[in-house]
């Protein structure tokens, strides 16, 4: 008898063993989302994709693997659609343990992630998600601080890696130029280099398939007030560039204490001004085709919504309509993750990327999912 029950127990034990070893997360765990209450135009819908703690940046390779970032959390994922049906069927845990690993970028079949600090490498990724490979270290100088440490990562045209330096704080002047800012880098020689400044804190950006510049949201400052000041889409046009922070706020507002002495004059103005406190986070210009011929090279931006407004705002998919070579209008395209008339909220969007079919994945760190929204003409 006593010789059986070993038996057992040690299958037992080999099974939970083999199934740690994968470090695959179920797709079948998380709660019946009210995805009824979202409001999308005629024609769009919207399903889950994928069931992803805390899912943060996303990057899709060639093979069709979604990597995706955290930040509340210390895991980078990997999610595959093995079967085709747009509805993701593994869930890997690529690495644990990291300091809010939040950026997640793809070069020649590697994968780097932003931890704070840290830029880290795992070689050959996509033939390693079941062994969860060790990553090189590329690069460990950029500050240490958590307050708006968290990275959103993207390789630009130009082969080199773009890395935001958020500023440690609401509101404040460092002596170490690398804050508030965006730098770009050589991953093979790894010496950051200022693009922008005067950037407080963003967490997305895209370059513009019509004139190649580099756009990106920014959020702005708390304890102003309400209504003020504006987030932000910006557009560089050429490096060195000031955008404001700390000294003026959406182009118009100079700080309280360290706007003194200074104009706005001097800086760069938005090329968009949000609602304050929307928090514009992910954004996405549009080069599918499954949607509208409208919607060709229009910018997507996820609105992660307010937490310290008196009734919040945001909570919402916006789009931006081009006029040209700039926008004409923003205006929701994806609502229902905030109900207005009892202030609550079961989704917070936070990075859109577009799929090879067209379609569009909205990461949501709140509910803890991935979103699909995908046309189908009536």
């Amino acid at each position: 008898m006593k010789n059986k029950r070993f038996k057992i127990l040690s299958a037992v034990l080999i099974i939970t063993s083999l199934v740690a070893s994968f470090k695959i997360v179920s797709n079948s765990s998380y709660q019946n989302l009210p995805l009824s209450k979202i409001q999308l135009p005629q024609g769009f819908k919207i399903d889950i994709y994928a069931h992803v703690p805390n899912a943060r940046s996303m990057v899709l390779s060639e093979r069709g693997t979604l990597f995706v970032g955290n930040r509340s959390g210390d895991k980078v994922y990997a999610v595959k659609d093995t079967d085709g049906d747009n509805v993701a069927d593994k869930v890997y845990i690529i690495d644990e343990g990291l300091n809010m690993p939040n950026g997640v970028a793809l070069k020649d079949g590697d994968l780097y992630v932003a931890a704070v600090s840290k830029l880290l490498k795992y070689e050959n990724i996509e033939d390693n998600l079941e062994n969860q490979p060790e990553p090189k270290v590329i690069f460990d100088g950029y500050p240490t601080e958590r307050h708006h440490g968290w990275k959103y990562i993207a390789f630009g045209p130009d082969g080199l890696l773009y890395i935001p330096v958020g500023a440690p704080c609401n509101v404040c002047e460092k002596e170490n130029d690398i804050y508030a800012t965006i730098t770009r880098l050589d991953v093979n020689n790894p010496v950051p280099q200022i693009v922008a400044k005067g950037v407080r804190n963003t967490v997305g950006f895209d370059w513009d398939p019509i004139t190649g510049d580099l756009w990106f949201t920014d959020n702005g400052r708390d304890m102003m007030g309400d209504d003020i000041p504006p987030c932000e889409l910006n557009q560089i046009t050429s490096t060195g560039l000031h955008f404001g922070f700390p000294f003026c706020h959406g182009g118009e507002i100079l700080d309280q204490k360290f706007g003194k002495e200074r104009t706005c004059d001097e800086f760069e103005k938005p090329v968009w001004k949000f609602g304050a406190h929307v928090a514009p986070l992910g954004m996405k210009f549009y080069s599918g085709n499954q949607f509208p011929p409208s919607f060709k090279n229009a910018v997507f931006i996820a609105q992660h919504g307010s937490w310290n407004r008196s009734r919040k705002v945001g909570y919402k998919v916006m789009i931006g309509v081009r006029d040209g070579i700039g926008i004409s209008s923003i205006e929701p395209f994806a609502t229902g993750w905030l109900d207005e008339e009892t202030q609550m909220a079961w989704g917070r969007p936070v990075d859109i990327l577009q799929m090879p079919d067209g379609s569009l994945l909205v990461s949501d760190d709140y509910a803890d999912v991935i979103y699909r929204i995908s046309y189908k003409e009536d």
